[in-house]
């Protein structure tokens, strides 16, 4: 581990809190209370200017569901490669490896949240891959396809969601975890599981968000 990803590992540590997550409280993960100043931190200590937002401190509505539906059906996973993309905190990624997915990757292009991964994996003893890269667009024959919360801005839903699409259409399990974003593809999607799952309201509108677990229809 370089000095870098060792001062951001230790950031992490330094500046949120290990809690269980609400909807999944077999996991737990390092969380912060609020947003901007964790945001505010990152540039004054680490020097980290032009950041992305510390998405990876908070377990959102989708993940939580995802994980929370992986946890109750591990039969989706147990025995399987799995990719959990755009991990952030990597709860989705860590739930699969609890329910005994043979590999899981996880997949996070911000380098705070691959440091946020390997730490909150090793605070649940899980083994994961972590991985930096930009996949959209890939196929390295993963047998399920997790995706929690990422229909937020239109680009990155339309592309994501054609990718997954056809990683569906060749076999693959894909599961997306979303509470009803505005970008969610629904007329492509069904719904398979919908939780109320509590969120802060530092990010979202609601303490409880009402989502659901979504895969794509057969064509």
């Amino acid at each position: 581990m370089t000095r870098l990803a060792t001062d951001k590992a230790a950031f992490v540590r330094t500046h949120t809190r290990l809690l269980p997550v609400p909807h999944a409280p077999e996991i737990v993960l390092h969380v912060a209370d609020e947003a901007t100043a964790l945001w505010e931190k990152t540039e004054e200590e680490l020097g980290a200017m032009g950041l992305p937002p510390p998405f990876w401190a908070f377990a959102w509505a989708g993940g939580q569901a995802l994980a929370r539906y992986i946890l109750d059906h591990p039969a989706i996973v147990t025995g399987k490669r799995v990719l959990d993309f755009a991990s952030g905190s990597g709860l989705v990624a860590i739930a699969a490896a609890r329910a005994g997915a043979a590999q899981v990757d996880a997949c996070d292009i911000d380098t705070f949240a691959a440091a946020a991964i390997a730490v909150n994996a090793e605070a649940n003893g899980v083994a994961l891959t972590v991985r930096q890269d930009n996949l959209v667009g890939t196929d390295e024959g993963w047998d399920c396809v997790l995706a929690g919360d990422i229909c937020y801005e239109r680009d990155l839903a339309a592309a994501v969601t054609d990718w997954l699409s056809r990683l569906a259409a060749r076999g693959a399990t894909v599961l997306i975890g979303d509470p009803g974003r505005s970008y969610l593809a629904r007329e492509r999607l069904a719904a398979l599981a919908t939780y109320e799952v509590p969120v802060t309201r530092a990010l979202e509108d609601n303490e409880i968000k009402k989502t659901s677990v979504w895969a794509f229809r057969e064509a």
